[in-house]
């Protein structure tokens, strides 16, 4: 393997795993605050990447199209909180998984009667389109370069939120004692629709910058929801940091283990029996990862103790 392949499978490890953060983010939100179990954030994913399939159909451009993801799955949001998570904040943490259950078949369901059941494509424009040449003469795709950018400036975006400003002064206080801020006079249920609709529209984000590397289809959400719960019990629950950390090291474990293994193995084996038993154990190596972590570090790398 050359040092030009090493490096471009890094950044594509980067790429996946900013794109993680965004969904990671909102999850740990979300159940940090809320204390609630979410199975439905992978289907408002799948709600912005349709949202901009259709919208840059509709119009042509790329930024109305991302403007429409996080418009589109923050209102989903918005809706899902105050007509079904609302009324499930006291419930036992069973009944909140079987109500989210239910609701990624609704979405799923809704979006194909919507939408059909045949794939969305979503165009890179052309001033995102084709190769940029990085020091050493790396030819790398100028849109995966844009989706790391756009994923650390949120990552700071939020960092800023949550240790600046007022709002976040709230949401870290809803996450020690909300009885205490309650009594304080902050409104709990506008702060939980607030805090929902923010994972929503990152989870929406995330959904149409990786639309246009891939199909949009019905169910995209749920593979990348699981990573996203690997990604949270990593970093540690109701922190951005470790959202943050733990994104990175699945994105990086994740992609570099899948090519990395099979050059491994093929030193000592046929290349299509390295490639098979290489690609088989790339898979496992996240969960290996969740499972040392939790071995010397069981609330996360970041979680409180």
């Amino acid at each position: 393997m050359t040092i030009i392949l090493l490096i471009e499978q890094v950044l594509n490890g980067l790429q996946f795993g900013v794109m993680l953060f965004l969904m990671a983010a909102g999850l740990t939100l979300v159940f940090g605050v809320m204390g609630l179990i979410n199975l439905a954030h992978g289907s408002l994913y799948m709600v912005g990447a349709f949202a901009a399939a259709a919208v840059a159909g509709a119009t042509g451009s790329f930024l109305l199209a991302m403007a429409a993801a996080l418009g589109a799955a923050a209102i989903a949001g918005v809706i899902v909180e105050m007509l079904v998570i609302r009324r499930l904040y006291d419930r036992d943490h069973l009944d909140q998984v079987l109500a989210t259950f239910a609701l990624i078949l609704i979405f799923s369901e809704g979006t194909r009667w919507i939408f059909g059941s045949f794939p969305l494509y979503l165009n890179i424009p052309p001033y995102l389109s084709g190769p940029i040449t990085l020091p050493g003469d790396i030819q790398y795709p100028l849109y995966r370069l844009v989706i790391i950018g756009v994923g650390l400036l949120v990552a700071a975006g939020l960092f800023l939120l949550i240790s600046r400003t007022r709002l976040g002064i709230r949401i870290r206080a809803g996450e020690s004692d909300r009885e205490m801020i309650a009594a304080l006079g902050v409104n709990i249920s506008v702060l939980y629709t607030i805090v929902f609709a923010l994972g929503a529209a990152l989870a929406g984000l995330a959904g149409a910058l990786v639309g246009a590397i891939q199909s949009v289809q019905v169910g995209m959400g749920e593979p990348v929801l699981i990573l996203a719960f690997v990604v949270i019990v990593i970093g540690g629950i109701g922190s951005i940091t470790g959202a943050l950390v733990g994104s990175l090291l699945v994105g990086l474990t994740d992609t570099l283990g899948r090519t990395l293994l099979p050059v491994l193995f093929g030193t000592f084996m046929e290349a299509s029996a390295a490639t098979t038993v290489g690609a088989a154990i790339a898979s496992m190596l996240i969960y290996i990862l969740m499972a040392v972590v939790l071995i010397f570090r069981p609330t996360g790398l970041y979680g409180a103790r």
